[in-house]
């Protein structure tokens, strides 16, 4: 089932249950979803790639939010985020644990052929492409540093 199929079933359990806080998250959804669908050269069609790509972007903003209003003691707004944050994360892959995410690296790290700092930029390259969704690009970028020795 498609994402934007699988919006539209959890908006209609969220409406019947009268659960504000799931609607919110779903419709923010939903507004990507059109907006990626309308964008030049999308054809009204988006991948999963692309889906995957804007679930990200949001993830970051509401966590990033979610951070200010915590350090301003703003809770109902903290409420909120941590209610969206929830909801986006029904719809993203399990994320790699640091172990997990370690091995990965290991892998790349000898597939490229990498040996020191100065290789960074190779294997970011291809741990990028083939962890998204499943790591943070800052904790791929820490682990490569840190397995590289810099």
């Amino acid at each position: 089932m498609r994402l934007e199929q699988k919006i539209m079933a959890e908006m209609k359990e969220a409406m019947k249950l009268k659960n504000e806080g799931a609607l919110r998250g779903l419709r923010a959804i939903k507004a990507e979803i059109i907006k990626a669908k309308t964008e030049p050269g999308a054809g009204g069609e988006i991948d999963e790639a692309t889906e995957l790509k804007f679930l990200q972007k949001m993830m970051k903003q509401r966590k990033d939010s979610l951070e200010i209003f915590e350090q301003q003691n703003r809770e109902d707004l903290a409420l909120k985020e941590r209610e969206e944050i929830e909801i986006i994360a029904k719809f993203l892959p399990q994320p790699l644990s640091a172990g997990e995410l370690k091995n990965e690296l290991q892998k790349i790290i000898s597939e490229t052929g990498a040996a020191s700092a100065a290789d960074l930029g190779k294997v970011m390259g291809v741990a990028s492409k083939r962890l998204a969704g499943k790591a943070d690009g800052k904790a791929i970028s820490t682990a490569v540093k840190e397995l590289l020795g810099n």
